[in-house]
């Protein structure tokens, strides 16, 4: 099981993969939305804003804070963290049901030409 600080670094790492888009394709595909990544093994979410100027306000809470996201994430924390390295396909983890994805076809299809 991986921690709260690797996790907040895998964050970071997804971070820096998504601003090194050129900003008008940001701008293009990505719509400001609430997102809270869900991470059961440490009983935490990571709430944020995901903009064309990257994820905002990461903070990780308890899993019963209530929140509302546009977007919500379940991952493990050592999914999370191989997620961030690139040594775990998204779409493997998700259809190994290792990684689920809430939110709007929409969305979805806007996140995926942007990451």
């Amino acid at each position: 099981m991986s921690s709260i600080n690797a996790c907040l670094e895998g964050i970071a790492r997804a971070n820096e993969r998504l601003l090194a888009q050129p900003l008008h394709k940001r701008r293009e595909h990505i719509r400001e939305r609430t997102v809270r990544v869900i991470v059961p093994d440490l009983d935490t979410a990571f709430d944020m804003r995901l903009t064309a100027d990257g994820l905002t306000d990461v903070t990780p809470r308890p899993l019963d804070a209530p929140a509302t996201p546009q977007v919500r994430v379940t991952v493990s924390s050592d999914d999370l963290v191989e997620l961030a390295e690139d040594r775990l396909d998204p779409a493997r983890a998700l259809f190994s049901r290792r990684l689920k994805v809430d939110a709007s076809i929409g969305d979805l299809l806007r996140m995926r030409r942007v990451l």
